[in-house]
């Protein structure tokens, strides 16, 4: 065994609680390397009475790594553990002092969960594990109110600028609800809405009033009660790292410069405040003058932003948060907010906006979930734009579900696009098979889908503004066709638990080719997932038992859904239940999901 390649930590996403009663671990070890693992543990004040040994399986591998986990209940809520592993005629002993070729009689040394506290339990919602979110940029979706459009408004449907007002609002939102309830969506996630001068709204100018180009409060309100009725959550953007211009305090810090009281509330590293070659003389986000960086370890800013949290969560009656540029805030900051919105509503679903590996927020104590980007670049290189083969795109998979625990992956963020990123159409030259194929792997695989508004019906678009586009009302110039895809393939995400959060392994992934398939499942249903991301119809030859001999095998199989024309099953699809092979024939850019019978 490559002892150098083994890890685990007593925390993080190695060791953690998910209940009262439950705890997680994991190992990781070389590729290929390990046969077998053990957890060996008990209390450690009834070493004797309660020592157990659990096996551990393995439920992601990557190019380098192969990581096992397992479920421990420990009668007393402590846990004293190591491991035990196996390969061939070696055995290896592990504990926190290192490893050990003979076998370890006491506990000494032993890694240690000391207490599940419940506090420490790392919960996710549940209503997040199984939303599915349509994001809603509120100046683009639809405009049900043109009494209250900015001066300036343009004729709907025209080219978007970066300037450019075209009068949506929240009415028009409220107008369009059965039509975003019948995609099969029960959450909505809305980009800010704070009064602001741009048409994007995260230049804020009042953390405490909505825009009025957008509607009142009584407004938003009947808004939010007409979601709630239809069983749609309600998520707000919130701008905490920077302000816009015309914030009240940031004008003071202008007129006033270090006199002002407010002066404290900004990183100025120069009065008078000014823009110098380019750059400002107080930090900005992106060294963008009109957005200036918050001092969120000041006071009054911190009670001013906490309070904003507060609000909008529990007087206006929002479901959550999601938290722009969260990454460039203090960390200290997200735990205060995290309770603050908490209290407000337990149940609240905070995500922040990271563009990368997320482990330090997602330890149950600031976020519930981040935009997981590196989800959405891994389908968009293996779908759209061919950079990667099936099985360097499964390794990105499996390495994304390794490095979080599982409550976390479980209500990720998974998005395709968004308004700061080209349309996922546009990624794919216009290529709405390639579209499907992406769309089938976010519905089936762990973690929050959202649907940028206008996807389903072919809208494309650009870097910014681009794919800042009107929404298309008019049903004769829209695709039907992809809005019914999107209906189907939500409605089986909902109908299916295994797709929300049962297990998921990797069952076929061509090294240098482009067919994949993965299998999920719980106690209610078995589902497989296959895939061709090719021009050329191709065979898959799947092991159903993902080389698990005791794994669960159906006789025989049935198609729930599928893209192109209907995937051919051989005669192979009444199986021998011990054998648990399928062979499917799938055509170019073809996918199909598949029911154990």
């Amino acid at each position: 065994m490559l002892l150098e390649a083994i890890e685990h930590r007593p925390k993080m996403n190695w060791a953690y609680t998910v209940d009262k009663e439950t705890i997680h671990l994991r190992l990781r070890t070389k590729k290929n390397d390990v046969e077998r693992v053990f957890v060996i543990g008990g209390d450690k004040y009834a070493w004797d009475r309660t020592k157990t040994e659990i096996p551990m399986r393995i439920f992601a591998s990557d190019e380098l790594f192969d990581y096992w986990e397992c479920e421990a209940k420990p009668p007393y809520r402590r846990l004293k553990y190591g491991f035990k592993l196996e390969s061939g005629k070696e055995t290896v002993w592990m504990n926190e002092d290192g490893f050990h070729h003979i076998e370890l009689t006491s506990s000494d040394d032993f890694y240690e969960i000391a207490y599940i506290n419940p506090e420490d339990i790392i919960k996710t919602p549940e209503w997040a594990k199984n939303a599915v979110f349509y994001q809603i940029f509120p100046e683009r979706f639809a405009n049900g109110d043109p009494s209250i459009s900015p001066d300036n408004v343009q004729p709907w449907g025209g080219k978007p600028e970066v300037d450019s007002f075209f009068g949506g609002d929240l009415e028009g939102v409220r107008q369009h609800l059965d039509y975003i309830a019948d995609l099969g969506i029960n959450a909505i996630y809305f980009t800010p809405i704070f009064q602001a001068p741009s048409n994007h709204k995260y230049d804020t100018q009042d953390y405490l009033k909505l825009d009025p180009h957008f509607g009142d409060e009584a407004t938003l309100k009947h808004l939010i009660e007409e979601c709630h009725g239809r069983g749609i959550r309600v998520l707000l953007d919130a701008v905490f790292n920077h302000s816009g211009k015309t914030f009240k305090p940031f004008v003071d810090v202008k007129e006033k410069g270090a006199d002002s009281a407010y002066a404290d509330w900004f990183h100025v590293r120069e009065f008078p405040i000014d823009v110098k070659d380019g750059i400002p003389t107080y930090e900005t986000f992106s060294f963008e003058p009109n957005m200036p960086k918050f001092n969120t370890g000041n006071p009054d800013v911190k009670k001013y932003l906490l309070e904003a949290a507060r609000y909008w969560i529990g007087e206006i009656g929002f479901d959550g948060w999601r938290l722009d540029v969260a990454d460039e805030v203090d960390h200290r900051f997200w735990r205060e907010f995290q309770t603050v919105v908490k209290e407000a509503n337990p149940e609240a679903y905070i995500v922040g906006e990271l563009w990368h590996e997320a482990t330090p927020w997602l330890q149950g104590d600031q976020f519930d979930s981040a935009m997981n980007y590196p989800f959405t670049y891994a389908v968009r290189d293996f779908v759209a734009l061919g950079k990667t083969d099936a099985q360097k795109f499964a390794y990105s998979l499996s390495k994304q579900l390794a490095r979080y625990p599982l409550p976390v992956s479980q209500a990720a963020f998974n998005l395709l696009d968004s308004h700061d990123t080209e349309r996922m159409l546009t990624v794919a030259d216009g290529d709405k098979n390639k579209l499907k194929l992406a769309v089938a792997i976010q519905m089936t695989y762990p973690g929050t889908p959202c649907v940028y508004y206008g996807d389903e019906i072919g809208i494309d678009g650009g870097a910014d503004p681009d794919c800042r586009k009107c929404m298309e009302w008019d049903e004769d110039k829209q695709d039907l066709d992809l809005r019914d895809f999107y209906k189907t393939v939500i409605g089986l995400r909902h109908e299916y638990t295994a797709l929300r959060t049962g297990h998921f392994d990797i069952l076929h992934a061509e090294k240098d080719g482009h067919t994949l398939a993965y299998r999920r499942e719980d106690e209610e249903s078995t589902l497989i997932v296959a895939l061709n991301v090719s021009d050329k119809a191709q065979t898959l030859k799947i092991d159903t038992n993902g080389g698990d001999s005791d794994g669960a095998t159906a006789k025989a199989w049935s198609v729930l859904t599928a893209g192109g024309v209907k995937p051919s099953l051989t005669s192979e699809d009444r199986l021998d239940a011990k054998k648990g092979r399928l062979t499917i024939e799938l055509p170019a850019y073809g996918y199909a999901v598949l029911k154990a019978e």
